[in-house]
Parts: structure tokens; sequence; C-alpha cells
């Protein structure tokens, strides 16, 4: 009976988090891209530092926060996170 009642009030909350870990995613690798743009350029401490720590330490967060609404949420936020990913690189490799 608990675990019934602890999967269904996770169902909200999966989509959620999926569409969540898409939008850090794109954040995540249009900074990502941006970072490396800057070390191209030879600017790179003054914008890819902190960017690089900002970046870093938001996924964690939001893995973690993610973390305590179960293993479900969790992959669903990775998910996410993973699409984000494939269309980052796609649109690195067409621009290649």
């Amino acid at each position: 009976m608990i675990a019934r009642q602890t999967s269904a009030g996770l169902w909200p909350t999966v989509p959620l988090l999926a569409i969540a870990g898409f939008v850090l995613g794109i954040a995540y690798f249009a900074s990502l891209r941006r970072g490396v743009r800057l070390s191209v350029e030879r600017r790179a401490w003054w914008g890819y530092g902190p960017s690089a720590l900002i970046r870093i330490a938001a996924a964690a967060l939001f893995f973690t926060l993610a973390v305590r609404w179960g293993a479900p949420a969790l992959l669903a936020a990775l998910a996410g996170f993973l699409v984000a990913r494939h269309l980052a690189v796609r649109a690195a490799r067409r621009l290649a």
C-alpha cells in the first residue's frame, strides 16, 4: 500500500523533472559552447572560469535535488539532460 502511494505521487514529478533536465541541459551546453568559443579566442580566463564553475555547480545541485524524489525522477531528469546533449552535439557537428 505504501509503495502504491509513493509511486502515485511520483507521476506528476517525473515529467516535470524530465522537462527541467532538458532546460538545464540546453543552458549547460549553451554555456559550454560559449566557453569553448572564448577559449579559442584566447579570452578564456575572464569568461570561461566562472562560467564553468557555475555550470558544474548548477548541474550538481539539480541532480542532487532530483535524487530526493527517487530513482524514476532522477532517471527522467537525466533523460531530459541527455536529449539536450544529443541536440547540442548534433548542432556542433553541423557547424564543423
